[in-house]
């Protein structure tokens, strides 16, 4: 039997942080599938494919040669045999990977990849229709968000870290564009799925969301 976790919500939220620690408490495979969605859009940027061609974008989807490995405490995303795990998160990417992700003929080349990823004893999966559309059957179902401004600060910090300047204005600007996208896109929008638990993390540290979660998948292991 396979237990299947879904935590969904936008950018920032803390999905990516979260997801890692509960697969780490469990034993359960990981899924980044906004990291999918990353892949394909820097292989279409590798490729310099125009990316407002669907089908040009559905064609590298359907080649996409990608894999994840779980390295010490991270998970490398690895495209075409390399490590793209810090490129994937340029902000162009991102923007990119958000605009492909509206497309319905790159949604549906991507959706079998993605089950694929479910195996015993489990998968947590983190993305944006994780709970909606690519696993409405799951246990467990997450909704974790946070507000913009919020999410604005944790990723100033996480370029600051890195050791890259980061303009807190234009970033909030992104993210907010990025929520409409995401969230007004006719092919599965972003959106909490009817059964889903809404978290929002705002005001919560990472521990708390963290013991919210594993209290809600002990709950479902006793139903």
């Amino acid at each position: 039997m396979t237990t299947v976790i879904t935590i969904d919500g936008p950018s920032g939220a803390g999905k990516g942080t979260i997801c890692k620690l509960v697969a780490q408490q469990t034993g359960f495979a990981l899924l980044d599938s906004g990291a999918i969605y990353r892949l394909t859009a820097l292989a279409c940027l590798n490729q310099q494919v125009d990316v407002d061609d669907e089908a040009a974008v559905k064609t590298v989807a359907e080649a996409l040669n990608i894999k994840f490995e779980v390295s010490e405490d991270k998970v490398l995303a690895i495209l075409d045999g390399a490590d793209a795990s810090k490129k994937i998160r340029e902000e162009q990417v991102g923007m990119t990977a958000s605009k492909i992700a509206a497309y319905p003929a790159v949604r549906a080349a991507l959706l079998q990849r993605q089950r694929d990823f479910s195996q015993p004893p489990g998968l947590v999966a983190d993305g944006r229709d994780m709970g909606t559309v690519v696993f409405p059957q799951a246990e467990v179902k997450i909704f974790l968000t946070a507000s913009a401004q919020e999410r604005a600060k944790r990723r100033v910090k996480q370029l600051e870290e890195a050791g890259q300047k980061a303009d807190y204005a234009l970033i909030l600007k992104d993210i907010e564009a990025r929520d409409h996208a995401d969230s007004t896109r006719a092919s599965a929008p972003l959106k909490p799925a009817e059964d889903a638990v809404v978290l929002d993390s705002t005001a919560l540290s990472i521990q708390q969301v963290l013991d919210h979660v594993m209290n809600l998948v002990e709950k479902a292991k006793q139903s």
